[in-house]
Formats: structure tokens, sequence, C-alpha cells
């Protein structure tokens, strides 16, 4: 999807996109090679022939930073199967929900393959290093909720990359409502430990384990890994849908 978009180019907004698409020739490859056919500004084919050959220069190199700073934040998703073998699944829980009065208790990252739990008093900031080894953060909710509590734990940390807040794409699609809806709309099961709980069991959670509950930081930990885990089940069964309806939406179909 990244390879047909155009509107992180300097001056090409959404109506110049539709039409390359409404042409038939949406990828930059097939643009080159048609452009002429394409009716649109003839300054407007100069400037997206040169963002093209930019963009391509910078996805060659696999220059996440350009494409998070040019790709309007409700587009980056777009750019997911580009970025994805080098993505962190980002959730975390917190005694409550407003970073000015409340706190992280852990922070939960999945890389695809592994799913690290980092603890307040253990080994919390140890996300810092840990989050700039990836070029793309997918989340629910993040750019409300979990950016903003990560960003003022550790103002250190500059969110450089691309960055995917599923709630907005899932919308889109007809999807709405918390991750444990969308969970069961899309017939995602939890462990039977973890089912049912929400994010005010997990501040309960977190206050029995401080009182010297062991077992209620290891079922807090345990429900921070399947919310991880299961954001990267969730994008990849709705990925392609997020693609059909952008065309669909954008072309009238």
């Amino acid at each position: 999807m990244l390879t047909s978009t155009y509107t992180h180019i300097p001056g090409i907004g959404k109506t110049i996109e539709k039409r390359i698409w409404e042409s038939g020739y949406c990828t930059w490859d097939e643009y080159l090679e048609h452009q002429d056919e394409i009716s649109i500004p003839a300054t407007r084919k100069e400037k997206i022939a040169n963002g093209i050959a930019e963009s391509k220069e910078h996805l060659e190199q696999k220059d996440f930073e350009y494409f998070a700073n040019c790709l309007p934040s409700a587009e980056q998703w777009r750019a997911f199967e580009h970025f994805s073998d080098s993505v962190a699944y980002v959730d975390i829980e917190t005694t409550g929900l407003s970073p000015s009065s409340s706190y992280i208790t852990v922070i939960g990252i999945y890389d695809g393959e592994d799913a690290k739990t980092y603890v307040k008093g253990i080994d919390l900031e140890d996300v810092v290093e840990e989050l700039q080894k990836y070029e793309l953060l997918v989340s629910f909710n993040g750019a409300r909720f979990d950016l903003p509590f990560i960003q003022k734990e550790f103002p250190q940390i500059e969110f450089n990359q691309l960055h995917i807040d599923l709630m907005y794409p899932l919308r889109r699609i007809g999807l709405s409502g918390g991750l444990k809806a969308i969970e069961k709309e899309l017939e995602i099961n939890r462990t039977d430990e973890t089912v049912g709980i929400t994010g005010f069991d997990a501040v309960r959670l977190w206050h029995e384990y401080e009182r010297g509950n062991e077992g209620s930081l290891e079922l807090l930990l345990e429900y921070n890994r399947e919310d991880i885990v299961n954001l990267k089940t969730i994008i990849e069964k709705t990925y392609p849908q997020f693609i059909e309806r952008t065309f669909q939406k954008t072309l009238g179909k």
C-alpha cells in the first residue's frame, strides 16, 4: 500500500491521489510508466515523479524516519508491509487514565516472536533502550494513551518511529469499541485466566501485588502479554480490509 501512496509528497493531497488511483495506474512504478495518460496538472506530475524517486530511495534504505515524518499519522498503517520486520507491538498498564496523576506499572513489547514485559520497580527503565530497536510501533489507542504516558515517564525517548494506532483504521472498517470487544468480533480468544479482565482489574491487580501478592503480578503480566500478542493477530487479520476499504471509499465503489 505504501508504494501506492502519494499524500506524503509535499503539495499532493487526497484529490490528486484519487485521480491517480482512478487512472488504474496505482503504484509508483505504474505512475512513472504511464504518467502521460493520467489527468492531473503537468506541474503536479513533475512534483510526483520527483517525490517517487525520493521515496523509493528512502524505502530502499529502510529509512523509517523519513516516512514517519512525511506520512500523515492517520495513514501510517500503509507502511506496515514494508516495516513489519522491525515492529514493536506496545501496550501499557497504569494506575489511572491521566499521565499527570497516574503512573505506568507495566510496559509490554512484542516483536512478533518474543513478548517482553517491563515492571515498575524492577526493570521498567529498560524500555528506553528496547524501544530504540524498532522502526515501527503498533498500539491500540496509543496516540492518546500509551505513548503520552511513556513519554512523560521517559522524556528521553524520541518516538521517531512510524506509529500505527490500530483504533483508527479499525473504525474505518466498522470495528469500534475497546480492544476486548474487537477481539471478540474477530474471534480472537483469551486464556481462561485472563478472560473478562479489564483495565480496572489491572489497577486492582497491581495494588494487590504492592501488598505482597506475587500471583497478582503474574496474572497482570499475562494479561498484558495477551494484549500485545493479540495486536499482531488483529493487524494481520484486518490489514487487507484496510487496503480494500481505502480504495473503495476513495473511488466510490
